[in-house]
């Protein structure tokens, strides 16, 4: 059982670790000011601190005081209500991809922050966040309190419903959430479709009326969340798939075709192979003739012949 004494004592070292994460250096007598105590005690609070692996540095003379450094990990962060509220703001509209590359990292801190964050503070946070817009390339528009609906789901392992179009109606869904995938272009959720017994991947910007359930599940094993998303974008959604054979590295590719567009796997000789689709290949093979590496038709058998007709059809134009 915790005593007095101990809450009294943790709560002022709080105290303390908020103060050293306002400002830059305080001196000894008056973070002793702040937190009513002798200069003693805050010797003792700072040692504490240190203990807990919070890298406190002090220093004498003119200007010298305590000063919280840069440690090895990050450690805790304690936010008042106003660095809270504009944490998750800033965290949503990098959610919505105004940052390239920094929304999934984006959406994981906000579930997170959305764990502790006070219920008085939800409202104004979504409040905020309807006035946030973003321009540019960037994704697909989000609405965030869906992200944040299907995001809760992901972590808390709990089941969720929505609605999503289908063969030209829309239909309900009900799906154990897995993860939620960040394209170049889009949000993505991975789940398991309970009714259809498979994993499938769905475009968050098509829920709509997305809830969670009251049943928990135990999480199945998955696929690689964002290899399968990829995969089905670039391929498994298009009535025809091809697959090269591209005599350059991967990564000289990867540079040069949209994740969207393909799936890039390296091998071990410093070739590559490329699994793109299309509901006609005679744009994919366009496309990688113009990447300007040598590459060699895997699969499907008629599109080498399919070359030679675009081939022949080009050198007649030339002539």
């Amino acid at each position: 059982m915790t005593s007095g004494a101990d809450r009294g004592t943790t709560e002022r070292v709080l105290t303390l670790l908020g103060l050293l994460q306002q400002r830059q250096v305080w001196t000894g007598p008056e973070l002793a000011d702040r937190l009513g105590v002798t200069a003693r005690t805050v010797r003792r609070d700072v040692e504490r601190l240190r203990t807990l692996g919070y890298p406190v540095h002090a220093s004498q003379g003119v200007g010298g005081g305590y000063q919280l450094g840069a440690g090895q990990d990050l450690p805790p962060l304690l936010l008042d209500d106003e660095e809270a509220i504009a944490t998750a703001v800033s965290l949503l509209a990098g959610a919505g991809g105004a940052v390239a590359g920094a929304g999934d990292a984006a959406l994981r801190a906000l579930t997170k922050l959305d764990r502790v964050l006070p219920t008085r503070l939800r409202h104004e946070v979504q409040a905020l966040a309807g006035s946030v817009e973003s321009f540019g390339g960037g994704r697909t528009p989000v609405d965030p309190d869906m992200l944040m609906t299907l995001a809760r789901a992901c972590r808390d392992e709990v089941e969720a419903g929505f609605d999503y179009p289908s063969g030209g109606e829309v239909r309900r869904r009900r799906v154990e959430p897995y993860r939620l995938v960040a394209s170049d272009r889009r949000w993505y959720l991975l789940a398991y479709d309970l009714d259809r017994a498979d994993w499938r991947s769905f475009r968050v910007d098509r829920i709509t009326a997305a809830a969670p359930r009251s049943w928990r599940f135990r999480p199945r094993a998955a696929p690689d969340a964002a290899t399968y998303v990829q995969e089905g974008v670039a391929s498994r959604v298009y009535a025809r798939q091809a697959r090269f054979l591209v005599h350059a590295p991967a990564a000289t590719v990867r540079a040069q075709i949209p994740a969207s567009a393909a799936v890039v796997r390296p091998r071990a000789d410093e070739r590559c192979e490329v699994l793109a689709g299309a509901d006609n290949l005679d744009g994919v093979l366009l496309h990688m003739a113009m990447l300007g590496h040598a590459f060699d038709v895997l699969a499907p058998p008629d599109l080498a012949q399919r070359c030679r007709v675009l081939a022949e059809r080009l050198l007649a134009a030339g002539t």
